[in-house]
């Protein structure tokens, strides 16, 4: 048996709505007894929590491998994630989700994956792999695997897609809860998803939305992350739905888990005068009875999972303690870095940029994506074209940039359009980080500057590039061309700086690389790019072309 360990402090009961000044024991691992704090000063201590759980997250999001993930996570009070491994799932397949649990089973903290429902994410795409049905009922035996990830296919689950209902169907039989995906969706059409066992979304964008789903029986995530920022159109909902809400940041960059995780859309929501023990109730609790996590709540024989907290307001995290394990203190990770491993698939050749050239047909407008701050859908925009020997060309003066997906699997030809709101003046930029195929998505203001930002990517075989003139920069991603396998801080700090030089170009956007790969994720309406075409989000088929590439594979 080990040595106990005791921490005094303000315990924080959040269904019973009390603080006690209490003294927890701690004894393999456990919370061996909870008793009453009998020294100086209890109105001085700290607060006692259970840890924060992230509803619903893409670890390879971060860049970081989940090892280096949960080293920064921690520091923030987070002990355990509902991780959706589909980014990695499209690259490599069943594979990519035996590489995270893997990976993650290195240190002390709570992944909890689930099985990849949508890879590929839409037949409109090339993607690297595909997680069939009976990869689904193999995942789903398994006890690292918690529940079906989000449902994205939600015209399929409403036209009864056999394949679709097969998948739910497999959930349903091993009683592992289903993740949905169904942005804009209301009214009878959101009732029968619902109905279908799709029991979360995390992709509501306005209350009237939220609340539509909610009445219908739906847990709501609130999400905060790098692009996609939701948390101040539904924060007002937990004041009568804390029991059904959760938060998450689904999509969270670098330099972001550096500065905050859960802990500040805690302090957030606190500020915004939604009462304390709802808050904690959606980032502690909720989470953990959803999907049976194998998380402590602080009562007697759960795993000593906990947080020490400064205060209920700003939520600074002093300690984080999983499975009685002190993993952070003071702002300082406690969990040793970890060598990992390498597993990808990149198989594209360089391009040119007369591959990027597009012939005009004569038409008066060409549709244009226009991307929004903050969001990860987009407007279709109809407008007049930038005309220089015949080819429609990027027209930086009007913000109509060029765009691009490259197909990172094989040698094909390439697929261009054009887009506005990314405000560049000059130069490039390309990310191997494409939702959800992850192909290479590059912006740019000339065909030059688009083909050297794409082959830095090839060159890295997988990566974020940034091209102004002679200066080019490289952020490598090796592992599945998504993630890092260095420091998660000097992940971080390289990250930042190529913000910064994408940022420097004249980009207004708070995160150009993350608004840069939702770009590509064509279950968001209203218009995106594959590398098989421009695609109508609403009407789920391609957009006939007004203007053709020129270039070859």
């Amino acid at each position: 048996m080990s040595t106990p360990t005791t921490i005094s402090g303000r315990l924080v009961r959040i269904a019973q709505r009390s603080i006690e000044p209490t003294t927890i024991t701690i004894e393999d691992g456990r919370i061996a007894a909870l008793a009453p704090y009998t020294g100086p000063d209890a109105d001085a201590l700290p607060y006692l929590l259970p840890g924060f759980v992230d509803a619903h997250v893409h670890v390879e999001s971060s860049m970081l491998v989940p090892s280096e993930f949960a080293r920064l996570a921690v520091v923030h009070g987070t002990v355990a994630t509902i991780s959706d491994p589909h980014e990695i799932a499209n690259v490599c397949g069943v594979a990519g989700v035996d590489y995270m649990i893997d990976n993650g089973r290195t240190v002390p903290f709570k992944f909890h994956f689930g099985a990849p429902s949508c890879v590929p994410a839409t037949t409109f795409e090339t993607a690297g792999a595909v997680v069939d049905a009976a990869d689904i009922d193999a995942l789903l035996q398994r006890k690292e695997i918690v529940y079906l990830t989000e449902m994205m296919n939600f015209p399929g689950v409403l036209h009864g897609d056999p394949v679709v209902l097969e998948k739910i169907a497999l959930a349903k039989k091993y009683g592992k809860p289903i993740d949905g995906h169904a942005p804009g969706l209301r009214g009878d059409a959101a009732k029968q998803y619902i109905d279908a066992g799709i029991s979360t979304d995390h992709e509501c964008f306005t209350a009237e939305e939220a609340l539509d789903k909610l009445e219908h029986g739906m847990k709501i995530l609130i999400r905060e992350g790098s692009a996609a920022r939701n948390f101040d159109a539904l924060i007002g909902l937990m004041h009568g739905h804390a029991d059904h809400l959760m938060f998450c940041s689904d999509d969270k960059h670098p330099d972001s888990l550096v500065e905050g995780h859960i802990n500040t859309l805690c302090a957030r929501a606190v500020a915004a005068g939604i009462d304390v023990f709802h808050v904690l109730q959606a980032a502690c609790v909720n989470p953990v009875r959803h999907y049976g996590m194998k998380v402590g709540q602080l009562e007697l024989s759960d795993p000593a999972d906990l947080i020490v907290v400064r205060d209920l307001e700003g939520f600074d995290v002093l300690q984080t303690w999983i499975d009685g394990q002190l993993v952070a203190e003071n702002g300082k990770t406690r969990i040793e870095a970890k060598k990992a491993a390498v597993i990808n698939q990149f198989d594209c050749t360089p391009k040119t940029a007369t591959d990027f050239a597009v012939a005009w047909n004569g038409e008066a407008t060409l549709p244009v994506i226009e991307a929004l701050d903050g969001q990860l859908i987009t407007n279709r925009l109809e407008l007049a074209p930038k005309v220089e020997g015949g080819l429609a060309v990027a027209d930086v003066a009007n913000d109509i940039l060029k765009i691009t997906v490259v197909n990172r699997y094989k040698p094909a030809p390439v697929a261009t359009a054009f887009i506005r709101n990314f405000g560049l003046q000059r130069g490039a930029i390309a990310s191997s980080v494409a939702h959800d195929s992850h192909n290479i998505v590059a912006v740019g203001t000339d065909d030059e500057s688009l083909a050297r930002a794409v082959n830095a990517v090839i060159a890295a075989k997988g990566g974020v590039s940034c091209v102004d003139g002679e200066q080019e920069l490289v952020l490598p991603l090796p592992v599945a061309g998504l993630m890092s396998t260095e420091d998660g801080y000097t992940v971080a700090r390289k990250y930042s700086e190529i913000d910064a030089a994408a940022k420097a170009l004249g980009s207004p956007l708070g995160a150009p690389f993350m608004t840069l790969s939702f770009m590509a994720l064509l279950v968001i309406p209203h218009l995106k790019l594959s590398d098989l075409g421009l695609f109508d989000g609403d009407r789920f088929s391609f957009v006939a072309p007004v203007a053709a590439p020129t270039g070859g594979g």
